[in-house]
């Protein structure tokens, strides 16, 4: 085959999930669902967190930032999978590709980071209570989601310019269900050291320098626990950590999943559902889980559907 840039490589071949033609309408029905509900739960997070004054916190304006970026992550893919099922075909135009590359590695990237800050958060506000309101002040927290915008911005921007140097052979299959960047420099052309080496780079400081900064505040949130004298005033200061905590959890723990068993199995096939759990179902559970477990959270959605009930029913006596 031919090799050649963007012009002499139109399009990729995305192999999805499985090849199994019977399955391809029980993938499509799966996915969408679990779209929906990502969509759903995150967007009603925001609007629950923006309509409460209670909620206008640091805590709060954090969650409603990872939940757009949620929102984003799987945008990124599930659309063009289920595009590619309902059309019966597997292609993606290289700017397509590049682009999903590009913003794959801002939302994945922007959780992390937020999920440091979150963490940060909670420890400003469990370890230094009394200048909690002084040190996180809003003009902190503009600032902080700010940076995490710019840093992944920039790095999303090299990698991508790195590929637009690669060469593709014509109707490049990627063993995978959108364009993940690892997956595309497997598949070059031409040699990707230099693609590599950034990559290693950072993956090492997006996962390192910030699973670190989570572990060190809640070291020191577990010192301040240790150090409470009333178990009533423990449980308070620890519940507000228990979602994020959880969602931390979630998070690592499938993104390490999938490295791992693409580090074990050299089946494409199994790495690819591995990947499903942080790219579709991470996204989808984080706001089952801040509403869940957090009173607050869970009571701004019992009034914001209240409300939406109330007003449906007045618009219904309008019409009757």
């Amino acid at each position: 085959m031919e090799t050649g840039n963007h012009s002499g490589a139109p399009q990729f071949l995305l192999r999805g999930l499985s090849e199994d033609p019977a399955l391809q309408p029980l993938l499509f029905a799966l996915f969408l669902s679990m779209y929906l509900v990502t969509v759903l739960g995150n967007l009603l997070i925001i609007v629950a967190v923006s309509s409460d004054p209670h909620l206008h916190t640091p805590m709060y304006f954090f969650l409603s930032n990872l939940s757009f970026a949620d929102i984003c992550f799987t945008s990124t893919t599930i659309p063009k999978m289920l595009a590619n099922i309902q059309a019966q075909n597997k292609g993606i135009s290289y700017v397509g590709c590049l682009t999903q590359v590009y913003l794959f590695i801002i939302f994945a990237g922007l959780d992390t980071l937020l999920l440091t800050v979150m963490a940060y958060d909670r420890f400003v506000a469990i370890c230094h209570p009394l200048h909690y309101m002084v040190i996180m002040n809003p003009r902190l927290c503009v600032l902080l989601v700010l940076m995490c915008w710019f840093f992944i911005f920039w790095d999303a921007l090299v990698h991508v310019l790195l590929i637009a140097h690669l060469k593709f052979c014509a109707g490049t299959e990627i063993p995978h269900f959108f364009c993940e960047l690892d997956y595309i420099l497997k598949v070059a052309c031409s040699d990707t050291f230099i693609n590599n080496i950034y990559l290693y780079v950072t993956s090492a400081m997006l996962g390192v320098f910030p699973a670190a900064g989570i572990i060190y505040s809640y070291s020191q949130i577990a010192s301040s626990l240790m150090k409470m004298s009333s178990s009533t005033s423990k449980y308070k200061a620890f519940s507000t950590c228990g979602s994020h905590l959880c969602v931390v959890s979630l998070f690592y723990g499938t993104g390490l999943g999938v490295y791992l068993s693409s580090a074990v199995t050299r089946s494409s096939e199994k790495s690819s559902v591995a990947s499903v759990m942080y790219t579709v179902v991470t996204p989808m559970l984080n706001p089952f889980i801040y509403s869940m477990r957090n009173k607050d959270v869970k009571g701004a959605l019992g009034k914001l559907l209240s409300r939406a009930a109330s007003c449906s029913l007045w618009v219904s006596g309008l019409r009757s």
